[in-house]
């Protein structure tokens, strides 16, 4: 883990909310030197706190899209099982997230298709690739009340 101090922490927060700000309003905006701010910039993208920067969109200004959130269990719980399952799940562009979890179902994953024929089909292309899927649970997402990013400074700070 890298350590972060509280500058760090508020560049991070600032880039979260505006990924397309000024490297000098970056710096106005956390209190630093331009040169400053620049190098604990490069310092966070070197050690990979900062992964990239990217566009959120607006999904429903391009078209329909039916959200699906999908509780598995595998059938077996070896190593090889979950790389398995997790190699073949990183492979599908329609799986948007997925996490394991513990408490009696192995994985939640979010799927964004067109619509739910698409999603059917996905799922009977996973069950019989022969991944390890013992069963699944579907949850269609009528309406998205919270989207957001997490705040690092604002997590830190209630910790």
């Amino acid at each position: 883990m890298a350590k972060l101090d509280r500058i760090d922490l508020n560049i991070l927060s600032v880039l979260q909310r505006d990924g397309r700000i000024t490297k000098l309003k970056l710096a106005e905006a956390v209190n630093l030197s331009p040169t400053a701010c620049w190098e604990r910039l490069k310092r966070l993208e070197e050690i990979g706190l900062i992964r990239g920067y990217e566009a959120r969109l607006d999904l429903e200004r391009i078209g329909r899209f039916t959200t699906v959130l999908v509780e598995v269990t595998l059938r077996s719980h070896a190593q090889a099982d979950f790389r398995r399952f997790e190699d073949a799940i990183a492979r599908e562009p329609q799986i948007v997230a997925c996490d394991a979890t513990g408490g009696g179902v192995d994985y939640i994953m979010r799927v964004m298709t067109r619509d739910i024929d698409s999603y059917q089909r996905l799922i009977d292309r996973l069950l019989t690739a022969e991944i390890g899927i013992e069963r699944y649970f579907t949850y269609v997402v009528t309406k998205t009340i919270k989207a957001a990013p997490p705040s690092v400074a604002e997590i830190a700070a209630a910790t």
